[in-house]
């Protein structure tokens, strides 16, 4: 099995994003897929990829999580105290098995995100939080793939939960544009510069994210 790292920082880090996850969305109210998009904005993502172990294991989930609120604009000046608990929830098993699965399929975390949201997990949860980490991650690698032909502008906007009028009014392009953009009758490829970039800053992600489908 190919990991993206040394094996022997897995338990670790895979531990310390189930805790990321679970104090993010039970202990600060920050959805996982909004988590996850400051985590790979920050640098952390990169770092975490590249297996340094100042990231995957020198920074508890809950200190990692912390600097992401931090860096972000949510404006939280306190921070709620560490769960404490002695099994874990569905958060924490979420945060696990994404974990594996980026190590184990060698895919950055914004990939895996423009594929793979906190629903999709939620939907595993009962049938496969029993199974094994293998199982799972070979489960995520067929959704994943599945998911070739949708475009990457809608993804961004259903994983932040946002509707169409919604992401038109945060960004300033016109509702009818961005409809025949998701539709793929307009080529988001040879819009102007500044609505790529707009569309992109809305969506907390970068303009070369959102260019092309998952064909490319």
């Amino acid at each position: 099995m190919k990991g993206t790292y040394s094996e022997i920082y897995l338990d670790d880090a895979i531990r310390n994003m189930g805790e990321m996850i679970e104090y993010g969305e039970e202990a600060c109210g920050v959805n996982q897929d909004f988590l996850l998009r400051m985590f790979i904005r920050s640098g952390y993502a990169s770092r975490w990829e590249k297996g340094d172990p100042r990231v995957i294991c020198g920074l508890s989930g809950t200190e990692l999580c912390r600097r992401l609120i931090d860096g972000s604009f949510t404006g939280r000046e306190t921070k709620p105290a560490p769960i404490v608990r002695y099994d874990t929830g569905e958060a924490y098993w979420r945060g696990f098995v994404l974990a594996y699965y980026q190590w184990r399929s060698g895919r950055t975390f914004s990939e895996i995100l423009m594929f793979i949201g906190r629903k999709d997990l939620q939907r595993m949860y009962t049938a496969y939080h029993t199974a094994s980490e293998e199982k799972t991650a070979d489960e995520l690698e067929a959704l994943l793939l599945r998911r070739d032909s949708i475009s990457r502008l809608q993804l961004y906007r259903k994983r932040l939960g946002m509707t169409q009028q919604e992401l038109a009014v945060r960004s300033g392009v016109n509702l009818r544009t961005l409809q025949e953009y998701e539709a793929g009758r307009k080529n988001l490829r040879q819009a102007a510069a500044e609505k790529v970039q707009s569309l992109s800053t809305a969506l907390w992600c970068s303009p070369s994210d959102l260019i092309g489908t998952w064909q490319d």
